[in-house]
C-alpha cells in the first residue's frame, strides 16, 4: 500500500456537505459523480496529496443509506492507493482478511476499487484503489 488515497465520509445531503467542506477546506470539490452500481453520489476534495470523498446515497437501501441509518453520518472508509489491486487482494486474502470484493470493480474518480470487510480490520471498512490507465 502506497499511501492513504482518501477518506470516505457518509453524508445525508451532498449539497449541504459540499458547502460545509468547501468552507472548512477553503476549496471547492474538484469532481462530483454518480456511481450507479453503488447507489451513491460522490464529491471529491483535494487536501494536499490526499482527498476527502463525500458519499450520499441515491437510494435509501443503498450501501451508504444503510450505513447512515445504522451509524449516522461520519467516516465510512479509509482508502489506500495500491499499484496492483489484484496482487494486493490476493496477499490480503492469504493473510486472512475477509474480502468483500474478490475482483476489483470500476469506482469513482477513475479508479479500480475493492473493499475489505470491517469484521477483519477492527471495525474499519478498507478500500483499495488503483488508478485506471487510460
Amino acid at each position: 500500500m502506497n499511501k492513504i488515497e482518501h477518506l470516505g465520509i457518509a453524508v445525508n445531503d451532498i449539497d449541504k456537505a459540499n458547502s460545509l467542506y468547501e468552507k472548512l477546506l477553503g476549496v471547492p470539490p474538484y469532481k462530483q459523480e454518480i456511481v450507479e452500481s453503488e447507489s451513491v453520489i460522490t464529491s471529491f476534495f483535494a487536501v494536499g496529496e490526499n482527498k476527502i470523498e463525500l458519499l450520499a446515497s441515491t437510494q435509501e437501501d443503498g450501501p451508504i443509506g444503510k450505513f447512515i441509518a445504522k451509524k449516522g453520518e461520519g467516516i465510512h472508509h479509509i482508502a489506500f492507493d495500491v499499484d496492483n489491486i489484484e496482487q494486493e487482494l490476493a496477499r490480503l486474502e492469504k493473510e486472512g482478511f475477509q474480502l468483500i470484493n474478490k475482483t476489483p470493480k470500476k469506482g469513482a474518480d477513475n479508479k479500480l476499487v475493492a473493499f475489505i470487510h470491517p469484521k477483519s480490520t477492527n471495525g474499519v471498512l478498507i478500500e483499495l484503489c488503483q488508478e485506471i490507465n487510460s
